[in-house]
């Protein structure tokens, strides 16, 4: 079961939903994960929503919500610097950690995406973070634009964001620009996207992205386990982006690249990426310790 649930993050206040496994015993205290979605995205109707409600049925508990300036959270619509990201992630682990359902001890985080490279980063600063699991992420921002803007795209791009640097410093403020002229997504993919995405997005949000290295401390996470999870026919973030985290991880570190799968590797209940991460966690994030 899950229900809303709200918390504050430097002055906003996010919108969540905490899932509780049936069962769950009172007084015990549940290994759980914080859920983290895509680009401009949401909690709800979502991958992030698919993950919550996967652990869940494991017996974990799970939170996702909807960082700052996305689907019920407060904060300017479609504005969201990865930094931002970061500090609404340890927001939450703050309060989750306070819950009466929570072993604050055994919190891990996982995100899809976007929320995948903040995932990254908030595990790699953040030691109470038990385990990390990335979804189809990213760790260089800049090499991640140089492959979903090929050839001739790539100086479009960036004239785009030299464009909005030089409008921010006439105006005082960024433009907005077309989500998928930031990250472009086949049209066949895009009905994977909750109904709460968003369609347009500051310029600030892709110069952030751009800035953003989560590689640069990945090894952080050491000794503390990390799983990489990428579709290996990937047409939106590169693959090579996990491949080259997961060699700059510390060890236990686990890769697993899905063939024949692309952006979004639960969509259609994909058993085989549930059964491949059902297997990490029995070794590396047991619902239960050993006694």
């Amino acid at each position: 079961m899950d229900f809303p649930v709200s918390f504050p993050s430097d002055g906003l206040t996010l919108a969540g939903n905490l899932h509780i496994p049936e069962g769950r015993q009172e007084g015990e205290r549940l290994p759980a994960f914080i859920v983290l979605h895509g680009f401009i995205g949401s909690k709800d109707d979502s991958h992030a929503e698919l993950m919550a409600r996967m652990f869940e049925g494991w017996g974990y508990a799970a939170l996702r919500f909807d960082f700052r300036g996305c689907g019920m959270s407060g904060g300017e619509r479609g504005y969201v610097l990865c930094h931002d990201q970061v500090a609404d992630a340890k927001n939450a682990l703050n309060w989750l950690r306070e819950r009466p359902e929570i072993d604050p001890d055994r919190i891990a985080v996982i995100g899809h995406s976007f929320g995948a490279a903040v995932a990254c980063y908030v595990g790699a600063v953040e030691p109470r973070f038990a385990a990390v699991i990335s979804s189809c992420g990213w760790g260089h921002g800049e090499r991640k634009f140089r492959g979903q803007h090929p050839g001739p795209m790539w100086d479009k791009f960036t004239t785009m964001l030299a464009e909005a640097r030089k409008e921010k410093e006439r105006t005082g403020k960024a433009p907005i620009v077309p989500r998928f002229d930031v990250v472009p997504m086949a049209e066949h993919l895009r009905k994977h996207l909750s109904p709460k995405a968003q369609l347009e997005v500051s310029a600030d949000t892709a110069q952030s992205m751009f800035d953003f290295k989560a590689e640069e401390m990945i090894h952080w996470v050491s000794p503390r386990p990390i799983l990489f999870i990428h579709g290996a026919d990937d047409t939106v973030t590169p693959t090579e982006q996990s491949i080259r985290m997961w060699e700059l991880a510390g060890q236990p570190k686990d890769l697993v690249l899905i063939t024949g799968t692309d952006h979004f590797p639960l969509a259609g209940n994909n058993q085989r990426t549930k059964d491949l991460v059902k297997g990490w966690l029995d070794k590396h994030f047991p619902r239960r310790l050993a006694a």
